[in-house]
């Protein structure tokens, strides 16, 4: 299109197309028919802010750390990959790099309560001097972790040395006496040092000589975890979040009831700058589900909570944050109200974009995206588990409506995801205009249980309402592929790339990777 003065307008671009999701890679596959021990079932996945390193934390209080190689392999770093006149052709590809037991089973005698060693949350955060660093929690203890490769330590010159002189003894004594010997360089520059010291000692049969073992530094390298600090003592109920500060410097831990404000260098002291404890406990309403800092602004965080509010909060206006800046939530439909209505409210997890501008909350039924600068209700809708409705009873009577399912958004805004049950995540478009609604399976085909025409996510505002009570039709007894669903297989821990489309999801003990591009092949 030509304007008056001869320039060209650009015709406004639709939507992107829909993603094809690939299968990538598998850590800890089962077996078919293979038990699934407890311990190992992964409970955390996160990656880092450049999206080269991933973590994942179980049950059992370990963390299993992974490590990008595609970019390795081939020299340089992505961004210069992405400068040379073609194509990579390569999707994230990681190894296993290390794991440690982050976490061990402790027992409080004050309260004669068992807090288990399963990894809750884990964070990264800057690295240093080659050095990478996070922050792990399981219920009550929050801690400080640096893995960095070291240079591995022998033991050498530990021989007898039988070829003393007899003659050299005086008397029936005891003597000892030390001999030492110059070091060397061997090969590629490794230190062989050689001098060691020689204890003659003298005795009726002869004399011996016992080399005491010298430390040599080789050449080889292994990674070591070292926890640098404890944040114990601080909460008086489950932690569910933590989540850094875009200053490097400070970070949050959230509870039922509060939320603590730490410093990393500083363990033995935290601010409370968030506390929903009423004075009397009876007239608790509501519990703080998820808490999470803005990504670039450091006075700046957001909460959830069990009602399906979000509010997000200014460190500088109070050192006590009991008031919000701007709270965020969805009114009720007239005559919608039921036994269950708080329940599937609460939200389970909520996440920053990229830029800061919207966040993504995921309660029981749905995914929302709010408009940090639009508090009037959720700018997009997407339906997740509209079809269990008719079976919330069931799912009430087996707790499976308790489930805490979390969310995540891609690194350009553009996409949302959520896990669901029978192993089953979603990927949404998250356009004004986008209609893509993807259902894959945790799985090497994840395409498998694929619809062919996927429903269309409901916008919100003026019309979500209708559309959501539009789309409840569907069979109780089968998910949205018209496959029956399993409550006990549950996709509940999942993260998608910072810089590329492929998502890291949690299947029991199998950690599963997908990529996906923008062009469909045949």
């Amino acid at each position: 299109m030509t304007g008056g003065d001869g320039d060209v307008t650009a015709a406004p671009a639709g939507p992107p197309p829909p993603l094809d999701w690939r299968f990538s890679q598998v850590f800890g596959e089962r077996t078919a028919g293979e038990e699934v021990q407890e311990v190992d079932i992964i409970s955390a996945i996160e990656f880092d802010k450049s999206g080269d390193h991933l973590a994942t934390g179980d049950r059992g209080g370990r963390v299993v750390l992974f490590e990008r190689t595609d970019t390795k392999e081939h020299g340089g770093s992505r961004k210069d990959l992405e400068k040379t006149d073609y194509p990579s052709g390569r999707h994230p590809e990681f190894r296993y790099k290390t794991e440690f037991q982050s976490h061990e089973p402790e027992f409080d005698y004050l309260k004669s309560l068992e807090i288990e060693e399963k990894i809750n949350k884990i964070k990264w955060c800057q690295t240093a001097n080659g050095a990478v660093f996070l922050l792990s929690t399981n219920d009550k203890t929050i801690k400080f972790w640096k893995v960095q490769e070291k240079k591995v330590k022998k033991i050498a010159d530990m021989n007898m040395n039988m070829n003393m002189d007899a003659s050299k003894a005086v008397g029936n004594g005891n003597i000892a006496t030390s001999s030492n010997q110059k070091s060397s360089h061997g090969v590629n520059g490794e230190y062989t040092d050689k001098s060691y010291t020689s204890l003659t000692l003298t005795k009726d049969l002869g004399i011996q000589s016992l080399r005491l073992p010298v430390v040599v530094t080789s050449n080889e390298t292994s990674l070591v975890a070292r926890c640098r600090r404890v944040y114990a003592h601080a909460h008086d109920y489950h932690i569910n979040s933590i989540s850094n500060n875009s200053d490097g410097e400070t970070f949050i831990s959230a509870d039922d009831l509060r939320i603590n404000l730490w410093n990393l260098e500083i363990s033995n002291q935290s601010f409370n700058i968030v506390d929903v404890k009423p004075t009397n406990m009876e007239d608790l309403t509501e519990v703080i589900t998820s808490a999470e800092f803005h990504p670039t602004h450091c006075n700046t965080l957001a909460y959830s909570s069990s009602k399906g509010s979000i509010r997000l909060i200014d460190l500088r206006q109070s050192a006590l944050c009991d008031r919000h800046s701007k709270l965020f939530e969805e009114q009720e439909a007239p005559g919608s109200r039921s036994f269950f209505t708080e329940i599937i409210a609460s939200i389970s997890d909520i996440k920053f974009g990229r830029n800061g501008r919207y966040i993504l909350s995921r309660d029981y039924m749905t995914l929302k995206l709010w408009d940090i600068n639009m508090d009037v209700g959720p700018v997009s809708t997407f339906q997740v588990h509209e079809y269990l409705r008719p079976k919330l009873c069931d799912l009430y009577e087996n707790d499976s409506i308790f489930d805490k399912f979390e969310c995540c958004l891609s690194g350009d805004g553009m996409r949302v995801a959520t896990g669901s049950y029978s192993n089953l995540f979603r990927v949404f478009g998250s356009g004004p205009t986008s209609t893509e609604a993807t259902t894959l399976e945790a799985s090497k085909n994840p395409m498998r249980r694929q619809v062919q025409t996927p429903s269309r996510p409901s916008r919100s505002l003026s019309s979500s309402i209708t559309r959501v009570v539009r789309r409840g039709g569907e069979s109780p007894g089968n998910d949205t592929n018209g496959n029956s669903f399993d409550f006990t297989t549950k996709l509940l821990h999942l993260a998608w790339h910072p810089t590329e489309n492929s998502i890291a999801c949690a299947a029991a003990n199998s950690l599963y990777m997908y990529y996906a591009s923008n062009e469909s092949t045949p």
